[in-house]
């Protein structure tokens, strides 16, 4: 419970290199940065972790450029940042429209990217963007920088291929050729956690991601195929059925997950039904 906090330590690294000598050397520790739902678990009590690293204040996290063909988004690049930055808006209009429609303005200027990234909830909005976007996670420890395929970072219900000593320091993306697409179905258009959320891409061949469906974001990789090959609206979305497994929670359930999916894919498949699209 709440009386608990003055048991838990925090420790406020300068700078990343700071950081990160405290991840390899003090033993577990918890990143934490805009805390949009770190503090929700605090306040109900259902934080296991008590020992924290504090990154809010290190600006080599943060930042928006490209470079060559690669757009390069810092861990602490800001929902509000996004939704404000040029190149965002002209490069992944997805992504600044998902970046509106999470929370309100408080949630906006603090949520991250890469704690949305970190946070490895099924239901995170920007991470379909950033699977059809075939985003690289950079990860970075002591022991040097690797680059993760986004397909491939999540292992499971909030898990990631992230070890303890590592941090998100950025997430790297490819120019995106083609239509981009972005829809959040939730209880309100806004400040809610989704119920479906689903991005897509229109170039010479479909990509597709949806979120809130299975235990991870799923790319769905058969029904690109599938409509690369001829694939009908139909015929997309049983394919597509095979692909997701929504469970029924609080917020919805598995038939209504299921129906709004296939909805989705349909009106992105429409072009007169776009939306967010460039």
């Amino acid at each position: 419970m709440m009386a608990e906090v003055r048991k838990r330590e925090l420790l406020r690294p300068r700078s990343l290199r700071e950081a990160l000598r405290m991840l390899h050397n003090e033993g577990a520790l918890t990143p934490l940065a805009g805390c949009t739902d770190l503090y929700v678990s605090l306040n109900f009590g259902t934080l296991a972790q008590m020992r924290f690293v504090d990154l809010w204040r290190l600006d080599e996290l943060r930042g928006i450029e490209r470079r060559g063909n690669i757009l390069r988004l810092g861990a602490l690049t800001t929902y509000s940042e996004l939704i404000r930055s040029p190149i965002v808006d002209r490069e992944l209009p997805m992504l600044a429209a998902a970046a509106r429609e999470i929370g309100g303005t408080q949630i906006q200027n603090r949520g991250t990217l890469g704690g949305n990234v970190a946070n490895a909830s099924p239901a995170g909005d920007t991470l379909p963007i950033l699977a059809v976007s075939d985003a690289l996670v950079e990860l970075r420890s002591v022991k040097g920088t690797r680059r993760v395929p986004f397909a491939s970072f999540f292992t499971g219900y909030r898990r990631t291929l992230a070890r303890p000593d590592e941090l998100i320091v950025a997430l790297e993306i490819p120019t995106v050729a083609g239509r981009q697409w972005f829809r959040k179905v939730g209880t309100r258009a806004a400040q809610a956690i989704s119920k479906v959320v689903l991005a897509g891409v229109r170039g010479s061949r479909p990509r597709i991601a949806v979120g809130s469906v299975a235990p991870t974001v799923v790319r769905l990789t058969k029904t690109e195929a599938a409509l690369a090959g001829g694939a009908s609206i139909p015929e997309a979305q049983q394919v597509m059925l095979t692909e997701i497994a929504p469970i029924d929670d609080v917020r919805s359930t598995a038939e209504y997950r299921r129906r709004v999916a296939l909805n989705l894919l349909a009106q992105f498949l429409e072009p007169a039904r776009a939306k967010h699209g460039r």
